[in-house]
């Protein structure tokens, strides 16, 4: 990658990006619709009162309806059995206006959360989270996979850096979780790029860092790639969502950070996601786009659904 950095690293717009996602979107559920008369579905579950997890179902629940899908939102109580819960998401599974089920993470203690994810079907199963899914990705069978969605989105967004050809470049992602990191690097991997896995057991991590065209950090700990760690002209991908304290705000108040310390990365960096405003509203996006994936297959008509990745 032979890009020199200019000052000032380009910032990759997630919501501007997300949007044009959500415009795909509602020309396929548009075309699905006229051939079968079946909108997509998409049913939200959430178990608990859980603050944060009740705004992110609203959100999703809110942009389900933006695209006009038919939605439903399952709002149960913390004391709700695991009995009940694998119940509700049996007949979810079973009926036909359902798409796409999501169950808000996390569950209660009580709730076994790794039972609960396998009972959802891997044909609804739009966090791309069911190991059916999770291993047809590994396998490169993306096109019969649903795939998870912040990894999804963190690969267009660095396509809309960096443009449509990633082959030959060398990424590094720091984390490995089954939510982001292994999945990240299984698309990568799919793009021809040369995939180093970092995480903290790894020896001097920023000299590994300084190589990567492409730098993935999905670590969850505040600010921790610093700007020296970054090669100059690569392309910064932010994961991490964190709260850390803003007495500059008041006491007591706090802001959200990202993994990346944003304000020395962005002098070296040819492009960077931001925090918040980067990765965040793609994983929204491509929810979305799971949901009309979804409804196309079951519905047969897979070639109607929008081209994520």
């Amino acid at each position: 990658m032979e890009r020199e950095a200019n000052g000032t690293a380009d910032i990759i717009d997630g919501k501007a990006v997300a949007a044009g996602v959500i415009e795909r979107v509602k020309g396929a559920r548009n075309q699905l619709e006229a051939e079968t008369g079946v909108r997509p579905g998409l049913a939200v579950v959430l178990v608990g009162e859980d603050p944060a997890s009740r705004v992110y179902v609203r959100n999703k629940s809110l942009k389900a309806e933006e695209c006009g899908f038919h939605s439903e939102q399952h709002s149960l109580s913390v004391e709700t059995s695991e009995t009940d819960l694998l119940a509700l998401i049996q007949r979810l599974n079973a009926d036909p206006a359902v798409h796409g089920i999501l169950v808000q993470l996390p569950l209660p203690k009580h709730i076994d959360e790794k039972k609960v994810l396998l009972s959802v079907s891997p044909e609804k199963d739009v966090d791309g989270f069911h190991p059916i899914n999770v291993g047809r990705l590994s396998a490169g069978a993306r096109d019969e996979a649903l795939m998870p969605c912040t990894p999804a989105g963190s690969i267009i967004l660095m396509k809309h850096a960096l443009g449509p050809n990633l082959s030959g470049l060398d990424a590094v992602v720091i984390g490995r979780s089954n939510i982001v990191g292994k999945p990240v690097v299984q698309l990568l991997l799919q793009e021809n790029c040369t995939v180093t896995v970092a995480h903290r057991w790894t020896r001097d991590l920023p000299a590994i860092c300084r190589r990567a065209d492409i730098l993935v950090a999905a670590v969850g700990q505040a600010q921790m790639v610093k700007g020296d760690w970054v090669k100059p002209g690569s392309c910064v991908i932010d994961v991490g969502i964190n709260r850390i304290a803003a007495p500059e705000k008041g006491e007591g108040k706090t802001r959200i950070v990202g993994d990346v310390d944003f304000d020395g990365a962005v002098k070296v960096a040819g492009a960077i996601t931001p925090v918040p405003g980067g990765v965040g509203p793609m994983t929204i996006a491509l929810l979305m786009a799971n949901t009309v994936t979804a409804a196309a297959r079951l519905l047969g008509r897979p070639e109607l659904a929008p081209i994520i990745v």
